[in-house]
This record gives structure tokens, sequence and C-alpha cells, in this order.
């Protein structure tokens, strides 16, 4: 008798003989209507046919996992029932063959699916199992939504076009990325300079390191593009190991790039249906940068094999999108591969899902464990635990979609070229932070696409994506800077610590006036303002807080006035301000045509965007520094990032900012 059989007899009589009749409470009382629902902790709506999962106590779970080591059942008396029910195949959801003890701690090992004919009626069998005793509730394994698809090929004439001067990397088309440095001649209505991640200044600092592992939930990643294989991590054992053998015994056969969750088998990107989402947002988190070709990633490099590593956990083939027991072994195979971020660009339909309450189910929620697991699994020494980002869907609702809406992981909302919210951007309630998602304007009635993400997608191809799908992984793009950039410098982070320096580290979003959008009608942004989540992410904003360094926004071209009470300890302090030297380096950079101390402020004009560090003094005690027969203060200096963006807002000549780091 095989271990599949086994372990779906042990089931049927530890639990499903309860089935056959009412349960019976600790007094006696049949069970009510009330508490069998209560144990049916979603509905079958949009839900994969022929499956359920089931939580079920200590003592089952056990006798479970012990069954199917088993080499005999001695259990005959329920045949008959099981060939009532038809279940074929009961396995754990759960992979207790890697890191087990962790996973036991967190109650991992008492999740099952429970397989029968897709033919059967869900409801039906749900009820029936939850009136199972050793059932503690039941579970339907909602379907992800498919994502959004591929807007336009990028013609291969521009993918072989030479080099665009004046940018930081030799890919081919980092000129029609404006999302990592918008100067505001993308073709777009009211294109905004600075409508962008401010990646290039990033860039200076860190472009990532292999060390850093990012798992992409989404469609398959194309592990063979030329702008991404150089940046896949392989599973040496299984790489090197025979076809077809689970050679390094971690329970998935041949994952070598990754793992295709809904089909059991090796990562596919070619099936009818496939749309390239997956491997368009694994691009813009790491295509391998100044490489002479194609597209630039955010972590991607700088061409020296040190960009961070992809995974890919496929829960979208072809035409079939994965339910919830696949989604979370998914995220489990993530933590259990080494990775540190996970990037979804993928949710559950709208309304499916009310509140957190409803999405952790009182902690026993099986997608609600996986994510728990992964934010305690700690894979990378900089990082105490795992960051979780998600796009915070396209219904263009003020609240974000399920999982993203959950309180313990980032949501990313979406803005176009001007700077405004996507006409299909989620926002308000659940969304944390935004970033470029791109947008198609219509022009004499076409589709136009420029304003678009430019990305790989499979077949050494690039195309053009808009959604807050393409926003997510900018954002996961910059959580793995910023642990490289730790690594870089002997910095450890805890979650709460990298979650807070991504959600704060934003320019200001502000909104006026109406917007067209591509289906023909008029946004009203004035709805927007203050929902973007805490703003637009700035990627050397987040390099400068790992760092603990201040940020000075400057406006390009501007005189400003920089008051430097207002940057040094909680921002109302008193002191003098010193004459310091700028470095001829940093006047070169930002353009500074002049500056001058006044008292407390630093009154200074730049004219070249980009960002650089400067340490300034100042006197800490009275006005004069101390010293010979002089009795004052201590000189004492902090260094500050000043950061010269297009747009930015000046000082209003009191010293206090209008709004630091904002932009309009």
């Amino acid at each position: 008798m095989n271990k599949t059989k086994l372990f779906l007899l042990a089931l049927m009589a530890i639990g499903f003989v309860a089935c056959a009749t009412d349960t019976v409470d600790e007094g006696g009382q049949m069970s009510s209507e009330a508490t069998i629902a209560k144990k049916l902790i979603n509905t079958s709506s949009n839900a994969v046919a022929g499956e359920l999962i089931i939580h079920v106590d200590e003592a089952t779970a056990e006798q479970l996992i012990q069954a199917d080591m088993a080499t005999r059942s001695g259990v005959t008396s329920i045949d008959a029932f099981a060939s009532e029910v038809g279940a074929t195949d009961v396995k754990p959801v759960f992979n207790l063959k890697v890191n087990a003890e962790l996973k036991r701690e967190l109650g991992m090992h008492r999740w099952f699916t429970v397989y029968f004919p897709a033919t059967a009626d869900l409801d039906k069998v749900a009820e029936r199992l939850a009136k199972c005793e050793d059932v503690k509730s039941v579970q339907f394994s909602t379907k992800v939504v498919r994502p959004n698809t591929l807007v336009s090929e990028i013609d291969p004439s521009m993918v072989a076009a030479t080099r665009a001067e004046g940018l930081p990397f030799d890919d081919t088309l980092l000129s029609k990325q404006w999302h990592y440095n918008n100067d505001g001649t993308v073709d777009f209505p009211e294109a905004k300079a600075g409508a962008d991640i401010n990646l290039f200044s990033a860039w200076e600092l860190t472009t990532g390191r292999p060390d850093v592992v990012v798992a992409v939930v989404d469609e398959g990643v194309c592990y063979t593009h030329k702008d991404l294989q150089p940046n896949m991590l392989a599973n040496e054992a299984e790489l090197n190991g025979s076809e077809g053998i689970d050679d390094d015994g971690n329970g998935y056969v041949d994952d070598i790039y990754g793992y295709n969750f809904v089909d059991n088998g090796r990562v596919t990107w070619t099936r009818n249906g496939d749309g390239g989402h997956g491997t368009h947002v694994a691009g813009t988190v790491a295509a391998v940068n100044n490489n002479g070709i194609g597209v630039a990633g955010v972590a991607g490099g700088s061409g020296n094999g040190d960009g961070v590593r992809l995974i890919s956990c496929q829960i979208i083939s072809g035409g079939n999108a994965a339910g919830v027991s696949a989604t979370a072994a998914a995220v489990e195979y993530a933590a259990d591969r080494g990775a540190c971020v996970l990037q979804n660009s993928w949710g559950f339909g709208s309304g499916q899902i009310a509140n957190d309450n409803m999405f952790e189910s009182g902690s026993t929620g099986v997608e609600w464990k996986a994510f728990e697991y992964f934010m305690q699994k700690q894979n990378h020494p900089n990082l105490e635990g795992g960051i979780i980002i998600f796009a915070a869907g396209n219904d263009g609702k003020a609240v974000a979609g399920y999982p993203a809406a959950y309180n313990k992981l980032i949501a990313v909302s979406s803005i176009g070229p001007d700077g405004n919210p996507t006409y299909y951007t989620c926002y308000d309630r659940g969304c944390n932070v935004t970033a470029p998602g791109g947008e198609l304007f219509r022009r004499s009635g076409s589709a136009v696409e420029s304003g678009c993400v430019a990305s790989t997608i499979p077949g050494d191809k690039y195309g053009f994506m808009q959604g807050t799908s393409m926003a997510c992984p900018h954002v996961s793009g910059i959580a793995a800077l910023a642990i490289s950039y730790a690594a870089d410098n002997g910095i450890v982070l805890t979650l709460p610590e990298l979650k807070d320096i991504i959600v704060s580290s934003a320019t200001g979003l502000s909104f006026d006036g109406s917007k067209a959008n591509f289906d023909g009608g008029t946004m009203n942004l004035k709805n927007y303002n203050n929902k973007m989540g805490t703003g637009l992410i700035d990627a050397y904003r987040v390099l400068m807080a790992v760092r603990g360094t201040t940020c000075i926004p400057l406006p390009l071209g501007e005189q400003a006035i920089i008051d430097i009470n207002n940057h040094i300890g909680n921002g109302g302090l008193q002191v003098k301000m010193l004459e310091t030297e700028i470095p001829a380096d940093v006047v070169e950079k930002l353009g500074i045509t002049d500056y001058r101390f006044m008292g407390s402020k630093l009154v200074i004009t730049c004219t070249k965007s980009g960002s650089a560090l400067v340490t300034l003094k100042y006197v800490a005690g009275g006005n004069t520094v101390g010293g010979g027969q002089i009795t004052g203060g201590m000189e004492a200096e902090q260094e500050f990032a000043f950061v010269v963006r297009p747009g930015v807002k000046t000082d209003d000549g009191t010293g206090s900012p209008l709004n630091p780091g904002g932009w309009l």
C-alpha cells in the first residue's frame, strides 16, 4: 500500500468517521449550524475545485504525520466511507523536510490539503468536513487573480540602439526607463521631472549584492532571458544533478531556478495564456545592469556579477491560477530557498476579504501562516527576518486588495510620468507607499505606451506594461538595495526598521485639478490627496536612512535657505553654523553657484540635479567656539545628504520648509 493511500486512510480513521453523523460537544449537544459555519473561514467564490484546506489539532496532526511514514495502516473499517467521499489524496500544505523546527513552532504542521473529484460540490464537502471534531477550520483554496498583460512589445531596433549619453550604465533601453530618472521629457501629457524613484543617486552607493535573494511570486520568470539569467539563483544540487530526481532532498524535483506550484514541476513561461508578467516584474527588480543590452534593474548590479539574485515562485501558469494552498507553499518555498525579499504583484478578487481579522482568521489562515514564516526566517545576516511587498491593486478603489492591505505587509500604489495617481491604482486604506507603475494615454484615438514601464519579457524581448504590478517591483528592488547597503556598511536591520525606512523615505505628494484617464473619464485629483500612502518612494533617501544620514532636499536652479536647527536633533535646536568649505567635487556635481552662512542658516543655489554627502559644522552651546582665553561652545559637525531634485518646494524665507522633501 503506497504512502498516499495510507495517509488518506489515516485521516479518514482519525476524523472523517465523525463526519458520518452530527458531532457532539462537551455537554452532549449536537453541533449547531453556527458552529459548522464558524469553521468555514472563507467562501467558495473563485475557489479551486476538488480541494479544501483543513486545520487540525496538535494530536491529529501528529498522527497524520506519523501515518505518512508508516509501512502499514491497519485501518480497514473506513474504506466504505472513503469511497463515499471520493477523496483521492491528502497532503501537508507545508514542507516539513526543511526547517521543521520553526515550522512546528508556528503550527504550520497542522495544515493539510484534501483532494477529491473536481465535480464534487465544494460547499457540501466543506460542510461535511466542518462537522469533524478534529478539524478546527476548513478553508476554500481561493484562486489568485490573473495579472494584467503586455501592453506592447518594444521595437527590436530600439533594443539594438546605442547607449544614450549621460546615463550611468550602457543598457540600451535605460533612457526609456523614466521611472528611474524622469527629466520631464518622456512622451506623456504634462510629464513631470522628478516623478521617479531617484535611482541614479542611489546607484552611486550600491547596485545590489549577490547574497541578497528576491523571490518573485508571479507567473514563471523566463530564467533563460539573456538580461536575467546571470542574476538568477541556481540550485546547484538540482542544476548538476539528475533530471527527474530530487537531488537536494528538499521535496521539489528539478527546482533549479524556482518551482511551478500550479503544475508541480519546472518553471514555465510559454504555455497558452502566459503573458510574460513574471518576467517583466523580475526585470524591474534585477535585470542585469551595464551589459550593453536591454533594460536595467533596480538592484541589477554594476555589470560585474554583483546584482541581487532572483528565484521564481510560479503561482500562475497559462490559463490556470493557483489557489491558497499552492500560493502558501510558494511563499514557504521562497523562505526555504534563502529569499529575504518577497515580491508579490498578485492578489485576490476585490471584496473577497473585508478586513485584517478575516485575513488572519484567528491566526489560522494558511496564507497568514506562510507570511508569518517568511517574516520570521532570517536569510540574510543584515536583516532580521524577511520583508514582504505587494501591489496595492488595479481596481481604482479607495482600499488596497488583500493580501496587500494586511497591516504587516507593504502595499504599493502607482503614479504615472506626470507624478499623478494612475487611473487604475488602488489608494487610501491599506496603501503604504507609492512608486511609478506607468500609464497608457490616448493621442488622436490611438494608445501611446511610452508612459508605461519598460522591462524584460520572455524570448529575449522587452515590453511595456502598466499597473501597480509594475510599481511594486520598484519597491522590492529598493528593499534589496537597502539590505545590500546595510551589508556593505556592517549594519544589521530589524524587519520593523526596514519597513519603517521604506515607508518614511518618500517625497510628499500633493494633487490638484483633474486628469483625463485612458478610458475617457476624468479623475478628480483632489480625491487622492494624503491617500497615496506616505508618498513617492525615494531610493537614495532609503539608503541614507539605512546609513543614518539626514537628507536635505534642495530646489533645482533656485536659491534655498537651510536652517540647520530644523535638521539636528528633534528639529528644535538653537545652534550657530560655522563657516564650512563645501568640497570642490560636491560644488561641481551639484552645480553650486554660491553659498554662504548666516547665523543658523545656509543660503545655497544648486544648478544640477543629484545628491551628495556634505559635513556641516556648528557651535554646540553658545555663539563662539571656546578655546584659549575664550569660554564658549564646542565645535560639532554632522553629515547631511543634499538632494537636488526638480520641483522641490522652496523655503518660505523663515527657515521652515513648506513641505520637506515634497515637490510640485
